[in-house]
C-alpha cells in the first residue's frame, strides 16, 4: 500500500504529507473520492475543505460523499428526492398512527360502554327484583285493589260522561 491518499492516486498525483484530501479520502477507499470528484470535480472539493474550519472538515467531506451518492442515483433530484420521500413516509405514519390512535379511543369507549351497560342490567335486575319483593308484600292478590270512588271521570256511574 503506498503512502498516497484516494484524491492523489486518482489525480495521479505526489501526494504531499499536508494533503488536504489524505485524513477524509483513505487509499483504501478509492470509491469515495472517485464519487464526490464526478460529481464536484476534485479542485472544487480541495477548495470547499480549505474555506471551512478543520473540525468540521470531517463532516463536510461525509456530506459531500453522501450528496454525491444520491446525484449518481438519482442525477434529478438527489438528496431532495430522498428528503421528499422521508417527508411523504413520515407524512403517512402520521396518518396511519392518527387512524390506529381513533380505533384505540373507540375501542376504549365501547369497553366503557359495555362495562357501564353490565353494571345497568345488574341494578336494574337488583331494582326490579327488590320492587317485586316489596310489590308482592304489599298485596298478595288483585283482588285487594280497589278503585276510590272520588275519581268520578273514571267511574261508570258519574255525571261526567
Amino acid at each position: 500500500m503506498s503512502g498516497r491518499c484516494a484524491a492523489c492516486k486518482n489525480q495521479r498525483r505526489r501526494c504531499p504529507s499536508d494533503c488536504i484530501f489524505a485524513p477524509y479520502f483513505p487509499a483504501n477507499d478509492p470509491q469515495r473520492f472517485a464519487s464526490v470528484h464526478r460529481i464536484y470535480g476534485g479542485s472544487n472539493v480541495g477548495k470547499m475543505l480549505q474555506q471551512i474550519p478543520p473540525y468540521l472538515r470531517e463532516q463536510a467531506a461525509n456530506t459531500l460523499y453522501y450528496e454525491a451518492q444520491c446525484r449518481i442515483r438519482n442525477p434529478v433530484y438527489g438528496c431532495v428526492g430522498v428528503i421528499s420521500k422521508l417527508s411523504q413516509e413520515i407524512s403517512n405514519t402520521e396518518i396511519a398512527l392518527s387512524q390506529i390512535e381513533t380505533q384505540i379511543d373507540c375501542h376504549k369507549n365501547q369497553v366503557q360502554q359495555a362495562k357501564a351497560e353490565s353494571k345497568f342490567n345488574v341494578l336494574s335486575t337488583i331494582e326490579a327484583e327488590s320492587n317485586f319483593d316489596v310489590l308482592q308484600g304489599q298485596s298478595s292478590s288483585a283482588t285487594e285493589f280497589h278503585m276510590p270512588s272520588q275519581l268520578k271521570w273514571f267511574n261508570k256511574n258519574s255525571d261526567f260522561q
